[in-house]
C-alpha cells in the first residue's frame, strides 16, 4: 500500500526509540529548513504554553506577512483547514466531530475494532512462520478501521497509501506530485461528502454531514478537508505507532512482550509509555508542532517577540526529566502527568482515544495469541518509510 521511498546508501538508522532527543532547556533560536528563525521550546512547561496560550496559534503561520515554513507544503499547510485555523472558527469546525471521538463514544467501537485484530491475526496464522507483519497487520488493522467508522467498504487500499504519503511528505515527492495527489484526495473526500448528504447512514461521515448543516458556517471545503484530514491521521499515526512499537517490543523487551499478552491493564500502561516514549518522526523532517505569535509573549523567562515562528518540541517535552524522572526504565510505570504526544489545547488530537484503544488492542491481542513472536532479521536490517513526517518500518519479518 505504501511507496517504498529512497533509501540513502548510508549508516542504517536506528529505529526511532533509540533516537536521541533534544535535551530539554530555555526557548533557544533555530532555524526551519526554509531558513526562517524559530523559537525552539523543549521543557513541558514551555510546549504546554505553546500549545495552549491563546497568544499563540496556528492561523498566523499563514498570514499574508508570514515567513515560510515548509519547504514543499503537504496536507498540513492547507490554510482553510480545521488545523489551521483558530478560536471561534476553529471551534466552529470542530464541535461538528469531537462528539463522536469521545472516550464513551468510542467505547462503542471496541467490539468491532477488536473482531478486526481477531481476524488478522487469524490470517496471519494461517499463512504460518515467518511471516511480513506490517503489511499483514499494522498497516490493515487502522485502514479496517476507518474504513468501517467511514463506511468505506472496498477502499483501494493502495490509493489510499498514495495520498497518505503525498499528504505527510516532507521531502520524499515534489510540489507537482504532492498537489496532483492532494487534488485527487480531495475530489475523493467531496464525492464523499455529496454521497453522504444524499443518502445518509450511521457512519461518521454522514454524522459530520449532518452537523455541519446543523451547525451552519461550515463550508463544503471545510467539510471536504475535515473528511480527507480523518482518513489520513486515521490510519497514518496509528500504523506508524504500531509498527515502531513492534520493533522495540520483539527486538529489545521480550519479557514486556510476554506480560503485554498476559495483563490487559498492563497493556494499556506500556501503551501511554510507548506514546510518549516513541515519537513518530524524525527531528530533522520537523522540529516541532510550529506557531505563532500573536504578540510578545514570555515563555520560560524568555521574551518571543510578536510575529515569532515558535515549534513545540513533544518528543523533547515527553522526555523532560523533571516531569519524567524515571526516563524510559519502566514500560509499565503510570505515566503521571500527560504526554504531549497529542498535542494540548484547543487543537489536541481528537483521535487520541481511538488510537489509544486500536493500540492497545492490537499489541494485547497479538502477544496474548503469539507469546512467542519475534523479529527475524537483525534491526540493521529495516528498510524504513523516508521523505516523511513520519518514519515507520516498510516491512519487518518475525517468526514465532
Amino acid at each position: 500500500m505504501t511507496t517504498e521511498h529512497r533509501q540513502a546508501p548510508e549508516a542504517p538508522l536506528v529505529p526511532l526509540h533509540c533516537l536521541r532527543h533534544a535535551e530539554p532547556g530555555p526557548p533557544r533560536l533555530a532555524a526551519l529548513p526554509t531558513g526562517t528563525p524559530v523559537w525552539l521550546c523543549t521543557r513541558h512547561a514551555d510546549v504546554r504554553q505553546v500549545l495552549t496560550d491563546p497568544r499563540i496559534g496556528r492561523a498566523p503561520l499563514y498570514a499574508p506577512d508570514a515567513p515560510p515554513i515548509t519547504v514543499i507544503p503537504n496536507i498540513l499547510d492547507d490554510p482553510d483547514s480545521m488545523l489551521n485555523s483558530d478560536g471561534p472558527e476553529h471551534q466552529r469546525v470542530r464541535r461538528t466531530v469531537q462528539r463522536a471521538f469521545t472516550p464513551r463514544a468510542i467505547g462503542r467501537w471496541r467490539p468491532w475494532v477488536a473482531a478486526a485484530v481477531e481476524e488478522l491475526i487469524d490470517r496471519l496464522e494461517d499463512a504460518g512462520s515467518p511471516a511480513e507483519i506490517i503489511g499483514s497487520y499494522s498497516r490493515p488493522l487502522p485502514v479496517a478501521v476507518i474504513s468501517r467508522l467511514m463506511d468505506l467498504d472496498g477502499l483501494d487500499l493502495e490509493r489510499l497509501g498514495h495520498w497518505s504519503d503525498h499528504a505527510l511528505s516532507a521531502t520524499a515527492y515534489s510540489a507537482e506530485e504532492i498537489a496532483t495527489a492532494m487534488r485527487e484526495f480531495g475530489q475523493f473526500g467531496y464525492q464523499l461528502v455529496t454521497a453522504r448528504r444524499k443518502e445518509p447512514g450511521d457512519d461518521l461521515v454522514s454524522s459530520l454531514v449532518r452537523a455541519a448543516d446543523q451547525t451552519g458556517g461550515v463550508t463544503e471545503e471545510q467539510l471536504t478537508s475535515l473528511v480527507c484530514g480523518l482518513v489520513v491521521a486515521g490510519h497514518e499515526t496509528t500504523m506508524t505507532t504500531l509498527g515502531n512499537a513492534l520493533v522495540y517490543l520483539l527486538g529489545e523487551d521480550r519479557t514486556a512482550w510476554q506480560r503485554i499478552g498476559a495483563d490487559p491493564e498492563a497493556v494499556t500502561l506500556a501503551t501511554e509509555q510507548i506514546l510518549r516514549t516513541i515519537p513518530l518522526g524524525d527531528a530533522d523532517t520537523s522540529p516541532g508542532l510550529l506557531r505563532r505569535t500573536l504578540a510578545e509573549v514570555e515563555i520560560g523567562g524568555v521574551t518571543i517577540p510578536a510575529g515569532a515562528v515558535v515549534a513545540a518540541d513533544a518528543t523533547a517535552a515527553n522526555h523532560d526529566p523533571a516531569v519524567y524522572p524515571a526516563g524510559t526504565a519502566d514500560l509499565f510505570a503510570p505515566v503521571g502527568t500527560p504526554s504531549l504526544t497529542f498535542g494540548a489545547g484547543p487543537h489536541h488530537c481528537l483521535g487520541a482515544w481511538l488510537a489509544r484503544m486500536e493500540l492497545e488492542l492490537a499489541l494485547h491481542t497479538l502477544a496474548r495469541r503469539l507469546p512467542g513472536l519475534r523479529l527475524a532479521e537483525p534491526v540493521e536490517a529495516i528498510r524504513w518509510r523516508q521523505g516523511l513526517l513520519t518514519r515507520s518500518p516498510l516491512a519487518l519479518e518475525v517468526a514465532w
